[in-house]
């Protein structure tokens, strides 16, 4: 099977796109870019170097300071996945935090942010044969894409998955706190300026409030393989 195509995975947070998107990039063999990451470790930075917090934003600052950021992915045979690395440095559990998750939206909000992280997904993906999840990839990043999904739950499931992870990881969390959380992201997410996550008009849609991971592969691989025959 030589012909790649490019899969778009866009949809609200914490319902299961990067968990998908690894599952097909292993089946088939494409790359995995996991877009959430590169907006969590630029907010890592800005986190860091006092240009975020919960109720500031030093946006001039921020975007001074882009070109002294380096993103890259590198795979990790033992987890069977590409971690996040931050000017050279892996940072994968730090940008998985709480802390970092209320302030991404605002960083992500950020056009001068947007431009320089999509230019980087779209130089990746040029060759097609890639699986790239976020909130705009169908429509901004990859608007040509050959199979477009959008994945979407109900506030209180996505929640409940997030506070399991978290609690599973050894985080001390709120499940209200999360769930306040999940829903201000959708809120900032769909409606800022810049690139606001919208369902493509060509993606389909996959509500995954009652659906397992397994049934969801089944019939999105049944996608795919129909696009490459």
């Amino acid at each position: 099977m030589n012909k790649k195509i490019t899969i778009a995975i866009d949809g609200f947070s914490s319902t299961g796109k990067s968990t998908i998107a690894k599952l097909l990039a292993k089946k088939y063999n494409y790359i995995y870019v996991d877009t959430g990451a590169m907006y969590r470790a630029v907010t890592l930075f800005a986190k860091k170097n006092d240009f975020v917090s919960i109720d500031t934003l030093n946006k001039e600052g921020l975007i001074s300071s882009l070109n002294s950021i380096s993103l890259s992915f590198l795979f990790n045979e033992d987890l069977g996945f590409a971690e996040m690395y931050l000017n050279g440095k892996n940072v994968e559990k730090e940008i998985r935090t709480l802390e970092v998750s209320q302030l991404v939206s605002k960083v992500a909000a950020i056009s001068e942010v947007r431009k320089k992280l999509v230019a980087e997904q779209q130089e990746m993906g040029k060759e097609g044969g890639v699986v790239m999840d976020g909130r705009d990839i169908g429509t901004v990043v990859f608007p040509d894409a050959d199979l477009k999904l959008f994945m979407t739950a109900s506030a209180d499931k996505r929640a409940t998955r997030r506070y399991k992870e978290l609690i599973d990881r050894g985080d001390k969390v709120n499940f209200d706190e999360i769930l306040f959380n999940v829903q201000e992201r959708d809120r900032i997410d769909s409606t800022r300026e810049d690139s606001p996550l919208v369902k493509a008009n060509d993606a389909i849609e996959f509500d995954n409030s009652d659906m397992g991971i397994e049934e969801q592969f089944e019939r999105i691989c049944a996608l795919v393989d129909d696009k490459l025959s």
